[in-house]
């Protein structure tokens, strides 16, 4: 996906936040923006958008510049009725940091943004300084419980007649059932930080367990608490940690 650059000042949505969009090849792409020094690129989940990232770019503006784009079909960027797959989102995420002319970032994903990140960590490790993934797909198939919970608000938005709020995910052509790649993770190198609740309805503590075996240079944090969004039911205990890891990074580093 080519993509070029082209920044609109929209009102802040928090101190020394700004909302702005860009154009990211034909997606005119909403994003958020903070603090100074290497970039940080923040991926929401899958029922989310970028302001599950208010909180951290608030509370961390000084540990870097933090970019959190709406992921092509949510948010206020632009939507398309036939849904994506997972290449779309990647697209749009390379696509995204290119037409910021960021050549190298850490990246930060939650859910859907977490298994973005991942496979640009895999097909285009140049890319990526860091990695940090929260409550990830890719590690392990969706529980049976979190899958029923989401079909259920879809058939409830229908039955009302109201607009889904999410678009459809698509299967890859040849792709893996699940977005799994937990074969792939020996070949990841980036150092990487894993968070993830205790109890997830979503993604079990289980595949985060396998993953950090598998991962050559990556350590997990479990934070105490039920749910599938532990950077919001612990904001400032996640905050705490990837601060710590950006700043582990950075004096390994000088």
């Amino acid at each position: 996906m080519g993509s070029y650059g082209s920044n609109v000042a929209r009102p802040s949505t928090a101190d020394g936040i700004e909302a702005l969009r860009l154009k990211v090849g034909d997606c005119s792409a909403h994003y958020l923006k903070a603090g100074s020094g290497q970039p940080v690129v923040l991926l929401h989940g899958g029922a989310s958008d970028s302001r599950d990232w208010v909180g951290t770019m608030d509370a961390l503006g000084r540990a870097g510049t933090f970019y959190a784009p709406d992921l092509i079909g949510f948010g206020q960027s632009d939507k398309s009725k036939d849904g994506y797959c997972l290449a779309d989102f990647v697209d749009f995420t390379l696509g995204f940091t290119e037409a910021l002319g960021l050549e190298r970032a850490d990246l930060v994903g939650h859910s859907l943004g977490g298994r973005v990140c991942l496979e640009i960590a895999l097909r285009h490790p140049e890319k990526v300084r860091r990695l940090v993934v929260v409550n990830a797909a890719g590690f392990t198939r969706l529980a049976r419980w979190g899958a029923s919970i989401g079909l259920a608000f879809w058939f409830a938005r229908k039955m009302l007649r109201l607009p889904q709020r999410f678009p459809r995910f698509l299967e890859d052509n040849g792709g893996r059932g699940h977005w799994l790649c937990l074969d792939e993770l020996p070949d990841l190198q980036a150092p990487t930080l894993i968070v993830w609740s205790r109890a997830d309805p979503y993604y079990s503590l289980g595949g985060a367990q396998k993953a950090v075996r598998l991962l050559p240079n990556a350590r997990l944090a479990v934070l105490p608490c039920y749910g599938h969004a532990p950077h919001l039911r612990k904001r400032e205990a996640f905050n705490e940690l990837l601060l710590g890891f950006l700043n582990h990074e950075q004096d390994s580093e000088a």
